[in-house]
């Protein structure tokens, strides 16, 4: 065991000393620095208005699985978000009541805590406004949530759950139903895997060509441009060059340089969620593969974090390889920790009127302003962004705002702003914006 110990350090060491983005040289600090990025979350967050709890996530997982929210009974979430199929349908494109073809592939469930805008396209902000599309959409389960509450409310069993979920306010009605879902699908944390043991510490949970394929993963294929983190994803909204007319992001968000784009996957779990794309046209991740080394769509949409990959045959299994390590045995969600609040008081706010754009990031990420002060965004970034405000007090969108660009905006009114941006919305800004003469 000491031997084989010592080889597979040895193999380490020698693998980060090639110059790789985000593995550059340096020996095992470099590589300790990289698996820090894929650290899992201490905890599940949930909002402040719809906070956890056991009965409620009950009360949700039951609702998940109900046909009576469909306009024939025969449909529940569950019967297209298969636990078994990943919680998707296995299938290229859904179907919903009507039984016609749905023009999108059935997304994934796991890890949408931590998502900051929902669907392939994104034009739900949040899990509570996600969770009644479906139900009401005409092509899915085709019934007004109002006529579902109406068959909820009628059954005693449902009354007591709703009694038992909130208790304050026992009521079966469409806002407790719809937090109740989200709340239950916010448990839905991916299964830990292989890649997740070595991550934390157990060197031989990876062998060496699965640690070559992580290395290529971040580096010469290009793939953390986007699956970044932990769920690998960004969250954003990238043109990949698949053909077809489907605006997707941009057609939510109004803007051109947003065509074409759709939303991140996450790559966890992958093993049993295919086929693959917004659309599901390819069946194998083989087949996603040839797709980034020769079927790119050139278009000016095009993501700048696409990259075209040429792979020798060797660093293609490496990296199909490693890909395998992201599904785990099992398919029980993680078990659920819930995430104690940050305490707000301990962050830092700056006090400055210019933030930058860089690396999908705003810097600093929380600063303090007077009301009416001008506050100025500089895009230093290679990317086209979209500052936007969608606030009662203040509706804002800066259109495209390509590099270079700056953007400026005022807040005639104190509080607490939100700026975030349409095509990357896990760029956030906090404003703290104070009364004029206060600070």
């Amino acid at each position: 065991m000491a031997i084989r110990r010592f080889l597979h350090l040895a193999l380490l060491a020698s693998l980060v000393l090639a110059p790789l983005p985000g593995a550059a040289a340096g020996g095992g600090r470099a590589l300790e620095r990289l698996k820090a990025r894929y650290a899992r979350p201490a905890g599940v967050p949930f909002p402040a208005d719809n906070p956890f709890t056991p009965e409620k996530a009950a009360l949700g997982e039951r609702l998940f699985h109900e046909p009576l929210l469909s306009q024939n009974g025969s449909f529940a979430c569950a019967t297209c978000h298969d636990p078994g199929q990943g919680f998707a349908d296995g299938q290229a494109l859904g179907r919903g009541v009507p039984g016609e073809l749905l023009p999108r592939h059935t997304p994934t469930l796991w890890n949408l805590a931590w998502a900051p805008a929902l669907f392939w396209d994104g034009r739900a902000a949040s899990l509570e406004e996600q969770a009644k599309g479906p139900i009401q959409n005409p092509k899915e389960m085709a019934q007004p949530l109002a006529e579902g509450v109406r068959k909820l409310a009628a059954r005693e069993d449902y009354r007591a759950a709703f009694a038992r979920a909130f208790p304050a306010s026992p009521v079966v009605d469409e806002t407790r139903l719809l937090l109740a879902l989200a709340t239950y699908e916010r448990t839905l944390v991916s299964p830990v895997t292989r890649f997740d043991r070595w991550i934390t510490g157990d060197a031989n949970a990876l062998d060496a060509a699965e640690i070559r394929g992580f290395l290529l993963f971040n580096g010469k294929a290009g793939c953390a441009n986007c699956h970044e983190g932990w769920a690998f994803t960004d969250h954003g909204f990238h043109d990949i060059g698949l053909p077809g007319g489907d605006r997707g992001r941009g057609a939510v968000i109004g803007l051109d340089v947003a065509d074409h784009a759709f939303k991140t996957p996450s790559l966890r779990e992958l093993g049993r969620t295919a086929p693959y794309m917004h659309d599901g046209r390819f069946a194998t991740l083989d087949e996603v593969l040839d797709h980034y080394t020769g079927g790119i769509v050139e278009r000016p949409s095009l993501s700048p974090d696409l990259r075209r990959i040429a792979l020798t045959p060797d660093e293609r299994r490496d990296l199909l390889a490693f890909l395998g390590t992201l599904t785990a045995k099992t398919q029980e969600p993680a078990p659920l920790v819930v995430a104690v609040p940050a305490d707000a008081s301990r962050e830092e706010v700056v006090a400055t009127g210019t933030v930058r754009q860089k690396d999908k990031r705003f810097a600093p990420g929380h600063i303090r302003i007077a009301a009416g002060e001008r506050l100025t965004v500089v895009n230093d970034d290679s990317r086209t962004h979209n500052v936007r405000v969608s606030d009662p007090r203040l509706a804002f969108d800066s259109g495209a705002q390509d590099p270079g660009q700056s953007i400026a905006l005022s807040f005639a009114e104190p509080g607490r702003y939100q700026l975030f941006c349409g095509i990357h919305p896990a760029m956030r800004l906090t404003v703290e914006v104070e009364s004029a003469g206060s600070q």
